[in-house]
Parts: C-alpha cells; structure tokens; sequence
C-alpha cells in the first residue's frame, strides 16, 4: 500500500508547477486523503513556489476544504432560511442521535462527519440532506432515519 508521501508525490506530480495549479492541487489532495493536513500545505507551498499564507488563505476560503479529517461518509444539511422555516434543525438534531455527534463532528471510527451550511441553492426541495454527494429533499426527523439506514446500514436481504 502506498504511503502518504508516495500518495502526495503522486498528485503534485500530475499537475504543473504554478500558482494557477493551487486550487486543482489542493482538490486532488482532498480528495486522496479526506482532508489537508498541514505537512502537505507546507510541501505545496513548497513545490509551487508560494508563501505558506497564501496557500492557506486559499485552504480556508473554500468551504470544500477542509484543515481537519473528515469522515468516510460526509452528511451535509441545509440550515439556510427555506430548509430552516421548514424543521431542518430537528433534521440535523435526529442525525446527531443517529450518528453519536454534534454537528461539525466526525464519529471516532471515522465513517460519518456532520455539518451544516447556510445554502445548497435547492431551497423548493428543502429541507435538503447530502449523503455522500447525493441531494435529499423535503427530510423529516423520520425520513431521515430511514433513508441513513437505508443508505448505511446493511440489511439481511442485501446479503
């Protein structure tokens, strides 16, 4: 198995060296190992010829990115006014029973991380959950409940 240097190494090699690649790097990055540790900002900075400050300002600006790990599932719920009048907070109160954690958490197993956003632009379906990239419209405390587990927890008939 590929360790992260080797890992890393790898996707700074598949872009070109410049300021222009920051943004595609730290989303390749991302994407490799769910979050962007430090070390790996440094090396960027580092292999693209920039300070450290603008990489991070990059690294923070984006809601995309994240400086913390983050779980192997991500569950995103809209608390933006549509979703909000229509009980998105009991939403995300029944997912952070589901799951063990407050919002802005990730599960000590490291499967599920929970967080909230101020909009996901598809405020006539809301409230709106994003399991793992896949839109969720009008959920309820119960919906909710069923679709995870319909999506997470296996069953004896899908054996």
């Amino acid at each position: 198995m590929e360790n992260e240097n080797d890992k890393l190494l790898a996707v700074l090699e598949r872009h070109e060296k410049g300021p222009h690649s920051l943004v595609p790097l730290l989303q390749d990055i991302q994407a490799e190992f769910n979050y962007l540790p430090e070390e790996m900002l440094r090396r960027v900075a580092e292999s693209l010829g920039l300070p450290l400050s603008q990489v991070y300002s990059v690294a923070t600006f984006y809601k995309a990115f994240s400086l913390e790990p983050k779980g192997e599932h991500v569950i995103t719920v809209c608390l933006g006014t549509a979703c909000h009048v229509r009980s998105a907070p009991a939403v995300v109160e029944e997912l952070e029973r589901i799951l063990g954690i407050k919002s802005g958490e990730t599960t000590r197993d490291m499967k599920f991380t929970l967080e909230t956003v101020n909009c996901l632009g598809a405020c006539a379906l809301g409230p709106i959950v994003v399991m793992d990239g896949e839109y969720n419209g009008q959920m309820t405390p119960g919906k909710i409940r069923k679709a995870f587990e319909k999506r997470y927890v296996p069953s004896a008939d899908n054996s």
